[in-house]
């Protein structure tokens, strides 16, 4: 007699996967991920799977948003505009964590949570989940309300 799947298994599976694929990035490009590595990481398809590519703007950002992705097209393989707040222009230096908090979403669509989000940036990152959710926090109380 096997086992049916739940919810709770196909979280669990995903919140593994997120963290594989974090790791990932972070033996791939490094515990410094900057502004170049960060295009070229968009780029790399074994860890964002659709095209994407960051514009400073904040006309489609909710009041407080730091970011967010934007289909190009009515198919995920259109590709993303990463919608970056123009508060972090000039912090190019802190836009690698704010991307990869949006990436799941790219990804993995709607399914993705904020705890996804989490376990994927700490771990491309190779620092932990409460350090990420911190600088998250910290990034998001940048933006004006």
């Amino acid at each position: 007699m096997s086992r049916q799947l739940t919810v709770d298994d196909a979280r669990e599976s995903l919140s593994l996967h997120l963290e594989s694929k974090g790791q990932g990035i972070l033996e791939a490009y490094g515990p410094n991920l900057g502004w170049k590595d960060l295009l070229r990481l968009l780029e790399d398809r074994r860890f964002v799977r659709y095209p994407c590519e960051i514009v400073f703007n904040d006309s489609g950002l909710e009041p407080g948003e730091f970011a967010h992705p934007v289909p190009k097209g009515e198919r995920p393989d259109e590709g993303f505009v990463l919608q970056v707040h123009p508060v972090f222009m000039t912090q190019l230096q802190r836009v690698p964590q704010l991307v990869l908090y949006q990436l799941v979403l790219v990804n993995y669509g709607d399914f993705a949570t904020s705890d996804d989000a989490e376990i994927f940036g700490a771990a491309a990152l190779g620092i932990s989940r409460d350090s990420y959710y911190e600088a998250i926090c910290e990034l998001a109380d940048c933006v004006p309300q």
